[in-house]
Formats: C-alpha cells, sequence, structure tokens
C-alpha cells in the first residue's frame, strides 16, 4: 500500500496561511501520487486576493465554491478581462498569462485552485510572509 492519500480532507494537509487568506493543497506530489496536476481548496478573506501574477509553467483552473469576487486575466497582446465571478464560475487562465483574485464579497470567498502541470503550489511555500501550519489530523 502506498503512502500517498486517495481520500483526503483539509486537516489531512499542511495549511499555507498568508495575509490574504489560507492554501490547503489536497493533491500535489507530496499528498497523492498525482502525477500531472495539484488541486487546492483557496480561502480568500473579504476585500483581499492574488495580487497579479503568472506561473510560467503551469495552467490554471479555479472554480468558485462560494462568495464573489473579481477575476482579472491579462491576454498576451496586452488586453485586460476583469469579471465579477461567484458560485458556480470556472476560470480557465492559460499558461504564463497574469491574472489576480480578489474577494468583492463579505464573507470568505472559496475558490478550488487546479495547475496543470503542479509546480506552483511549491513556489508558494517559499514566499517571503507565509506560514506553514502542519495537518491537524495525523496519517497513522
Amino acid at each position: 500500500m502506498s503512502d500517498k492519500l486517495t481520500f483526503i480532507e483539509p486537516a489531512d494537509t499542511e495549511t499555507q496561511v498568508f495575509d490574504w487568506g489560507r492554501l490547503n493543497w489536497l493533491s500535489e506530489p507530496g499528498v497523492t501520487a498525482a502525477e500531472r496536476f495539484s488541486a487546492g481548496v483557496v480561502r480568500l478573506e473579504p476585500g483581499k486576493g492574488h495580487d497579479r501574477h503568472n506561473h510560467p509553467y503551469s495552467e490554471e483552473i479555479l472554480y468558485v465554491i462560494s462568495g464573489k469576487g473579481l477575476q482579472m486575466v491579462e491576454f498576451t497582446d496586452g488586453s485586460q478581462v476583469e469579471k465579477e465571478i461567484g458560485a458556480g464560475t470556472m476560470v480557465h487562465i492559460p499558461t504564463a498569462l497574469f491574472h489576480s483574485t480578489i474577494n468583492t464579497g463579505d464573507d470568505t470567498m472559496e475558490l478550488l485552485a487546479i495547475y496543470a502541470p503542479f509546480g506552483p503550489e511549491a513556489e508558494l511555500r517559499k514566499l517571503e510572509g507565509v506560514q506553514l501550519e502542519p495537518p491537524t489530523r495525523s496519517r497513522d
């Protein structure tokens, strides 16, 4: 039997804590046997979000579970699209495009984030100001 998990809950994973919210990577090389993607739950606090950034080697999917926000995607020709997003909205961000997500609601915004291939989730651990909280449930 593998030491990798098949059924995962946030309590089984490390939490990345930032001044704008929290991330639990439910599928990444250290957690599951997934070979081509990572997936996690992102919680953005009201009025907070991800500043403009990109992932040079990965495309991204964001699916809004709850809350509402403003999503920006900047295309290779320099044009930008900003759109209000809410529960049930999926956003596809092609490889290397700049983007940002801001919670415009009064409650925590929850999203499912998927990277293909995996990698950006590991880069987040290296950012200044990140705090890493260990899993709250043992894998034993």
